[in-house]
């Protein structure tokens, strides 16, 4: 799996993940103390509606971001926006009242939409080889999920000694040395897009996708995905307290069973990816958070809960490693940062309606029903991702164009009836219905 490392690019652009999402880590802890700083009891309410923008502006925003950075070089605009993360988070310590953090966590999170799916797209120009670039995908999972046990315990250990207006400054640091990290490095030359119009670059990723039987599954899927997972992120910290009694050191295991269970799956996937295809492997981790989903009103106390939570966490990093290599399968090195941006974009708009259904349906309908009602979503988009996604998914499809001229570029270059590895572009807009092989 560290096989990647030796790649200077990739180790730099790796730190850079590094440094960066333990920042973030340690500006979520003094996001949720500054909120109850302002609000005190309402603090829940201003962490819900600043979780709501995030969400709206990953959605909204991400495929303009991804347009622009069609148009610029890579490597000044991801420097340009970690700066200006790094602005941002400076000014969080002194806010005065709650409208001041919407707006900075809405301008933070613009930033981020753009940032994000372009540091991914790069990352397959960085490794070309298959093996290397799934062994990155897993790499960069494991540290996500070693982020979300490190910076709670970097964040308590900094609080002995510093009010919490000081883990912003780790923030800051964090983001600056993601910057650094980029800016000492030269990414590959990358192929100029033919699209020229602004409104035709925003667009382009969410055609590919929705163009594309793969991808369509794939969107389904991530509502899956997403139904199972909301029922983790939102309603732990009631089911372990309200349902079981218990304390906050408690509701702190149960999230930790999550990620070390998505810390096995991403240790074992490299090896499993050789053998198993990726469709598979994401079906079966999908229909394992569903099914432990469902479940759940079985547990019967937190061990219960935390071998559930492990399984959900080990399917939740079965359907997202592989993503990166369904993505860059399905689109040219061009159009690569669009559909990036475009799955950004339908992955969390998926998860801004899981969030506050699993909230709702928990309050309205009690833990139990909640669990049922999210779980039967979840076995509805995997019926639907069985439909769309087709079993047999081969690169390279059989194909005509009967609107081109036999002079084409193109045509001169293939018979009129050929096969090559497919994807949409400006030349294949429809997915063909021909006989693959």
């Amino acid at each position: 799996m560290l096989t990647p490392l030796k790649n200077r690019i990739f180790r730099h652009m790796f730190t850079a993940q590094l440094v960066a999402l333990l920042g973030t880590g340690l500006a979520t802890v003094a996001l949720g103390l500054l909120a109850w700083h302002l609000a005190g009891d309402d603090a829940g309410q201003v962490l819900g509606a600043a979780l709501a923008i995030k969400m709206v502006a990953y959605v909204f925003l991400a495929p303009v971001a991804a347009a622009v950075a069609q148009r610029l070089p890579r490597r000044a605009f991801l420097v340009t926006l970690d700066l200006i993360r790094a602005g941002v988070v400076l000014f969080l310590p002194f806010v005065t009242e709650v409208w001041q953090i919407y707006v900075l966590i809405f301008t933070l999170q613009a930033a981020s939409a753009g940032f994000t799916p372009a540091f991914q797209a790069t990352i397959p120009d960085v490794l070309p080889n298959e093996r290397d670039y799934t062994n990155a995908l897993s790499l960069m999972r494991l540290t996500e999920d070693l982020e979300q046990i490190a910076s709670p315990l970097a964040a308590a250990a900094l609080l002995t000694v510093v009010s919490f207006p000081v883990l912003f400054a780790g923030t800051v640091v964090g983001f600056l040395l993601s910057a650094l990290m980029i800016a000492t490095v030269a990414f590959p030359p990358r192929t100029p897009s033919a699209v020229d119009r602004f409104w035709a670059s925003t667009t382009q990723g969410l055609r590919i996708y929705l163009a594309t039987p793969r991808l369509r599954g794939l969107m389904l899927m991530e509502g899956a995905v997403a139904a199972a997972g909301a029922m983790v992120f939102v309603n732990t910290v009631v089911l372990v307290q309200a349902r079981f009694g218990l304390g906050e050191p408690q509701v702190a295991l149960a999230f930790a069973a999550f990620g070390a269970g998505s810390m096995l799956a991403a240790v074992a996937l490299p090896k499993i990816l050789e053998r198993v295809d990726d469709r598979t492997v994401m079906l079966s981790g999908a229909g394992l958070m569903v099914a432990c989903v469902a479940l759940t009103p079985l547990a019967a106390g937190l061990w219960e809960l935390m071998a559930f939570w492990s399984l959900i966490g080990f399917g939740f990093a079965c359907t997202q490693v592989p993503i990166g290599r369904i993505l860059t399968r399905s689109a040219r090195e061009q159009d690569r940062t669009a559909v990036f941006a475009a799955q950004f974009a339908l992955s969390h708009a998926c998860w801004l309606v899981t969030y506050p259904l699993a909230g709702w349906l928990g309050a309205a309908f009690g833990l139990p029903s909640a669990a049922f009602g999210l779980g039967a979503l979840g076995a509805v988009a995997m019926v639907a991702v069985l439909w769309l996604w087709p079993a047999q998914d081969p690169e390279t499809l059989e194909h005509d164009h009967p609107d081109l001229p036999a002079d084409h570029p193109h045509m001169l270059a293939h018979a009129n009836y050929h096969s090559h590895a497919f994807m949409i572009d400006d030349l294949h807009q429809q997915w063909p219905r021909t006989k693959t092989h």
